[in-house]
């Protein structure tokens, strides 16, 4: 199916109880056992099913399924937000002593989690210019897990050559994760390269600002047990006896060898399977079946939405750059933007976010946010309205001056996510705050 269909198809089969066309919300914390060995089947993973609305719910797991269908992957978890997907991401391969080689093109909370937090658990992480093989191929070591990036770095704009990090992560045995939550549609990750995608629910897949969740994305085709990279026993989480549940072996309970994609390369869902029934069965950032339910909707508009704000998106562009009042504009869709070449070879639509200076610097900025009028001030993105941010002062305020510029992020920097408005609209609002702030 196409993604069009997809995003209204994927994952559901109507419910013979009842008949629902719409999926249903099944706004329910547990579920009832057929009898005690049907219970304890279910406990020891040898029957799937429903136990605790924590680890699952069929309105949530149509989610995952609908979403897993539109970007090729095997399977999915979804969860609380998209924070909690790159932090269960990060702890289901990471342990002190371990680290992850990263972009610092990636958003504020992120970078604050990867600098600090994760650092009080003795994981560190190794930064890196991701458009320099050289500088990947440095900052990798043998307690190198991961190699991550934005799909499109926010605020940076900056859209990475997936294909050759890939290439780089793979040759060392080591998975490829990209947060794609600026580019769903897009960009299908999975199709250059990356093994785990993750998704901030709350942006473009939500689309209305009302509710929290992240996804991970399983492709199911990094070979966990290393025979393919030539590293085994790398990532034992998967290989080797799990304690937490008598023994049993994540891979080999999982399937094995024995579930192969049509291009011949073996598929196993072990990663997130273990996010499942490892990490969130015990640290218990679930995404609420309300918030599953109101994403479904989201993702039936999904593709009309995306190729509405990217289109509204490089005309705001294109006007801003011929503004007197503007110094900079950053869009990876304008020949001026450093990505362009990636994002022509790798993006279908240029995103919504634009990044800009205005002259003046912070105190422009700061008149700028006070008189748009349209337009809201908020830190947010992937809204149906259109969004206004400083993040200097707002998502990056966390960050060293240096942090910053390698994310960046300068002082006058203005961020706007596109909304659903008519251009004409958008564009009259940016003229009058901009005349009254500069």
């Amino acid at each position: 199916m196409q993604k069009d269909t997809q995003a209204v198809h994927a994952g559901h089969t109507v419910d013979k109880d009842t008949n629902s066309r719409t999926v249903p919300l099944y706004q329910t914390s547990a579920f009832t056992f057929d009898s005690p060995e049907h219970a304890s089947t279910l406990f020891k993973l040898e029957t799937p099913g429903n136990i605790y609305t924590r680890l699952m719910n069929p309105t949530t797991d149509v989610l995952e399924k609908r979403l897993s269908a539109m970007d090729g992957a095997l399977c999915g978890v979804a969860l609380a937000s998209g924070q909690a997907a790159i932090t269960l991401t990060l702890l289901n391969v990471t342990q002190a002593g371990q680290n992850i080689v990263s972009s610092p093109a990636i958003y504020g909370g992120t970078s604050n989690l990867y600098h600090h937090t994760i650092k009080r658990l003795g994981i560190d992480v190794h930064w890196a210019d991701l458009s320099k093989p050289d500088e990947i191929e440095a900052a990798i070591d043998d307690n190198t897990r991961f190699i991550y990036c934005e799909s499109i770095g926010n605020p940076k704009n900056e859209v990475p050559d997936f294909e050759m990090i890939a290439e780089i992560a793979h040759r060392h045995g080591i998975p490829f994760v990209v947060d794609n939550t600026c580019a769903p549609i897009g960009l299908v990750p999975i199709e250059h390269g990356a093994d785990i995608v993750i998704y901030s629910l709350t942006k473009y897949i939500g689309g209305h600002g009302t509710s929290m969740g992240g996804i991970i994305l399983d492709s199911g085709r990094f070979d966990w047990t290393g025979k393919k990279y030539g590293t085994p026993g790398k990532f034992p989480e998967f290989t080797q006896p799990d304690p937490s549940y008598h023994g049993m072996v994540f891979y080999d309970h999982f399937g094995g060898d024995s579930m192969k994609a049509d291009d011949g390369t073996i598929l196993n869902p072990a990663f997130a399977a273990r996010i499942r029934t490892c990490l969130l069965r015990d640290m218990g950032p679930c995404i609420a079946p309300f918030n599953s339910w109101l994403f479904i909707q989201g993702v039936e508009t999904l593709t009309l939405r995306w190729k509405k704000i990217c289109d509204t998106s490089l005309q705001l562009a294109q006007w801003l750059e011929k503004n007197p009042n503007v110094s900079w504009v950053n869009y990876p869709g304008l020949p001026s933007s450093p990505s362009y070449a990636n994002a022509k070879k790798y993006l279908n639509g240029y995103g919504g976010i634009i990044g800009f200076g205005i002259k003046g610097g912070i105190e422009s900025g700061k008149k700028f946010l006070t008189n748009v009028q349209l337009m809201s001030h908020v830190t947010n993105i992937g809204d149906s309205h259109t969004l206004v941010a400083h993040p200097a002062s707002t998502t990056h305020q966390q960050l060293s001056e240096t942090e910053l510029i390698a994310c960046g992020v300068s002082s006058d920097f203005i961020r706007i996510a596109v909304g659903l408005e008519a251009p004409e609209d958008l564009i009259s609002d940016l003229d009058q705050a901009l005349r009254a702030s500069v």
